[in-house]
């Protein structure tokens, strides 16, 4: 997706510098959806529950006529959530649009038991690895 989003971009501004990023929530062979609905969201924390999941950040940098991809995928394990928890962060919002129905920056927080790798990737952008192909276009100094 963040490849796709790029190329519509850099074909109607060929010289700009354009990042894209993209991310998908997936259990097992499942990818879940950015959460439109409370019905949605409902599913796919009830899915989640007691689960690993598997984020994955897609990012792609054009400048100076380079194309510079790369995806980020970082483990997640909620706890087990009762339905009062599920009920609660429902009526918070924060799910709204958000890939997985939740954001781990807000109250979904308090849901993670397990992290590996990026936790900026979760959030929507894995900066370390976006800093790193900046750099690699020689975009980017030594500072974050």
């Amino acid at each position: 997706m963040a490849a796709a989003k790029l190329e519509a971009v850099v074909a109607r501004h060929p010289t700009a510098l354009v990042l894209a990023a993209d991310s998908v929530v997936a259990v097992g062979r499942r990818i879940l959806p950015k959460a439109e609905s409370e019905d949605e969201a409902r599913a796919c924390l009830a899915l989640l529950s007691g689960r690993r999941h598997k984020v994955l950040g897609g990012i792609a940098i054009a400048a100076k006529g380079c194309v510079r991809k790369r995806l980020v995928e970082t483990a997640v394990r909620f706890k087990r959530l009762e339905r009062r928890e599920i009920d609660d962060y429902i009526q918070s919002g924060e799910w709204h649009g958000k890939a997985g129905g939740y954001a781990i920056q807000g109250r979904a927080a308090a849901f993670v038991s397990f992290l590996s790798g990026s936790y900026s990737n979760v959030v929507g952008l894995p900066l370390f690895e976006t800093q790193a192909l900046l750099r690699s276009l020689g975009l980017a100094g030594n500072k974050p």
